[in-house]
């Protein structure tokens, strides 16, 4: 008699509500599922183009009753191109140099951590998280994830991107940087980075999360056009005059 293997089923879970981050006045919920097992990157792979975020070894997705104002959207790399505003600050910062490195916390990168946070999100639950957190937050992955360095001609660390790298493209997971005037622009240079490194490896998309039209921390990645959001048809133009996107 043929004996068929037992799959593991995978379990979702919905988070209890807390305050949004992000849209005052608003209560926030998730999805979420655990990526574990062999099968973990083919998982990630299946949600992420379904519009799931990872953290740690969780994945999760949005799922707030009567709000629908997070739009999972990725930058379509062949099509990009940059204008002028974004070569302008491509220029500014060509003295910067890329490392990419393995996944691994270091006391460098939780100091520039910890100046951004006091800098843009003092009131987030990241503002007081100590080395440890922040240890687990890079190296806790069971999929294909590396750091970002961006260095200053004198070696010192300006930006850091915590990146995933898919069979489709590259996700954006996090990514802080120095405040100092002088570094003007390096958040969006992060990003034109990550479009240009995932156009030299021939991947199609970079993923930056969710676009939040109302939130003026989520909404500039409105601005790395051409754009894709996904709505319940699936991905499609961000630029199209269609209330689903929104």
């Amino acid at each position: 008699m043929e004996q068929t293997a037992l799959t593991r089923p995978q379990f979702f879970f919905t988070t209890a509500p807390l305050p949004c981050p992000y849209l005052p006045d608003r209560l926030e919920r998730k999805i979420v599922t655990e990526l574990n097992g062999p099968k973990s990157e083919h998982l990630h792979e299946l949600l992420a183009k379904g519009g799931f975020r990872r953290s740690h070894s969780i994945v999760y997705a949005p799922a707030c009753p009567g709000c629908k104002a997070c739009v999972p959207v990725r930058v379509r790399v062949e099509d990009f191109k940059m204008r002028r505003s974004f070569a302008r600050t491509w220029r500014q910062n060509s003295d910067i140099t890329t490392h990419v490195v393995a996944a691994r916390a270091t006391t460098e990168q939780f100091e520039l951590f910890n100046e951004y946070q006091k800098s843009r999100h003092t009131n987030s639950d990241m503002a007081n998280m100590g080395f440890y957190e922040y240890s687990a937050m890079v190296e806790d992955s069971p999929i294909d994830t590396y750091l970002i360095e961006f260095r200053s001609p004198a070696s010192e660390l300006v930006a850091v991107c915590l990146t995933d790298q898919t069979q489709d493209g590259l996700s954006a997971v996090y990514s802080f940087f120095s405040a100092e005037p002088e570094y003007a622009g390096l958040g969006n240079f992060v990003v034109l980075w990550l479009i240009e490194h995932a156009r030299a490896l021939s991947l199609p998309y970079v993923y930056l999360g969710y676009w939040i039209a109302e939130s003026p921390k989520m909404a500039y990645k409105a601005r790395f056009k051409p754009l894709e959001a996904l709505n319940p048809n699936g991905w499609a133009s961000l630029e199209q005059d269609d209330d689903s996107l929104l």
